[in-house]
Formats: C-alpha cells, sequence, structure tokens
C-alpha cells in the first residue's frame, strides 16, 4: 500500500515538472515587456498628432500663397487702367471692372474672414452694409459713376479686406480648418476649401477684368 502511494506521489511530481518544463511562467521583466510591446503597437496605429497639425499649417500656407497670387496678378491688371474706364461697359449692360473690384472684396471678406470667425467690430470699418449689398453675387453692374462707391472707395476696401485676411488667416487653428461649410468651396467642404476656393474665385474675375481691359483698348498683361 505504501509503494502504491509512494508511486503515485512520484508520478504526480513528474506530471507537474513536465508541465512547468513545457510552459515555464513569465517572469516580471518579461511581462513588462510584454505590456510595453503592445503599448508601442497602439501608439503606432495612432495618427500623430504633431505631423496632423504640420501638415495642415502648410496647407493654410498653401492656400493664403494662392490668395496672396490672386491678388498680385489682380493688382498687375488694375495698375494702368485710368479710373474713368472702371465704370465703361464696352458690352452694354453686362459688366465693368468697379463692379468687378468690388465684388471681389466682398467675396474675400465673406470667404475669408465672415465665415471664419462670425462677424467682428473691425468689420464695420472695412465695409459697409451697401457696400456689400452693391457688389453682391447676382447684382447688376450700374454704369453711372454717381450711382455706386467711387472708384478710390473700392479700391481702399479692397486693400483693407485683404490686409485683414492676411492678418487673420495665419493664426486659423486646424479645428476651424476642418468645420464643414456649405458652398461655395474647392477641393474639400471646410474652411480650408473655402480659403482654396477665394483664389479661385479670385482668378476667375481677374480673367474677366484681363477681357475688360483689351475691349478697353489696354495692352493684355499675359
Amino acid at each position: 500500500m505504501r509503494e502504491q502511494t509512494g508511486d503515485a506521489i512520484i508520478q504526480c511530481e513528474a506530471s507537474i515538472t513536465s508541465m512547468h518544463e513545457r510552459k515555464p511562467p513569465l517572469d516580471n521583466s518579461r511581462r513588462i515587456a510584454s505590456i510595453r510591446s503592445a503599448e508601442h503597437a497602439k501608439v503606432l496605429d495612432q495618427p500623430d498628432t504633431a505631423e496632423k497639425q504640420t501638415g495642415m499649417d502648410s496647407q493654410l500656407q498653401q492656400a493664403i500663397q494662392q490668395i496672396q497670387f490672386a491678388r498680385d496678378y489682380t493688382h498687375s491688371l488694375l495698375e494702368d487702367v485710368r479710373p474713368e474706364d472702371w465704370f465703361r461697359q464696352p458690352a452694354e449692360g453686362v459688366t465693368h471692372i468697379a463692379w468687378q473690384v468690388g465684388h471681389l472684396a466682398m467675396a474675400q471678406y465673406g470667404l475669408c474672414l465672415f465665415r471664419m470667425r462670425g462677424r467682428q467690430s473691425v468689420d464695420m470699418e472695412l465695409m459697409s452694409s451697401s457696400f456689400r449689398k452693391k457688389f453682391s453675387k447676382g447684382t447688376k453692374p450700374d454704369p453711372d459713376p454717381q450711382a455706386s462707391p467711387s472708384v478710390s472707395e473700392i479700391r481702399t476696401v479692397f486693400d483693407a479686406v485683404f490686409a485683414q485676411s492676411m492678418s487673420e488667416l495665419p493664426d486659423t487653428s486646424p479645428e476651424v480648418l476642418q468645420e464643414s461649410i456649405e458652398m461655395p468651396w474647392a477641393v474639400t467642404p471646410t474652411k480650408l476649401g473655402g480659403l482654396i476656393f477665394c483664389a479661385c474665385h479670385e482668378m476667375m474675375h481677374a480673367g474677366q477684368i484681363g477681357l475688360l481691359r483689351r475691349l478697353l483698348g489696354y495692352e493684355p498683361v499675359r
């Protein structure tokens, strides 16, 4: 009986020893290493926040540069146009340079300022309500200079809105740039897309100004 009991104990110990040999337990150092490895894998699966912000900053800078390029080109079209030609309509009832420039000022205010951060107290100094209504989309250009803001006022508003936009836009956060908007926009339906559209919109109207220059007898710029 004692021999049977001894044999059972020996078999049990052998079985336990065999189990430990097959599956050695993790010590603390191996357990910690395993946890760290899992945490590292999670980090790799997540987007790099700093890299994402850098990319958004780069896109904002590109949008601003496009707006700057479009404005420089528009200025090149306007610099030699005489004030008396701003309200001339080579094809009666279509358009004139004064309306084109006033409309660009109104549109840039909407796309780069109002849409980005709402109305601010400084806005009334930039553009009056009557100015916005005079040059809104769908309005009819009036060939009578007395019925519109003067060329000097139009240019002042045109330049002031641009300067304010260039002052505010570089501080726009990535979160604001990714906010969704309704049309008009270009590339992406976000506030960043609205800024990209601003440059596209100005180049489109610069093309109309270029045609008006030719019809008025001015040499082409390009």
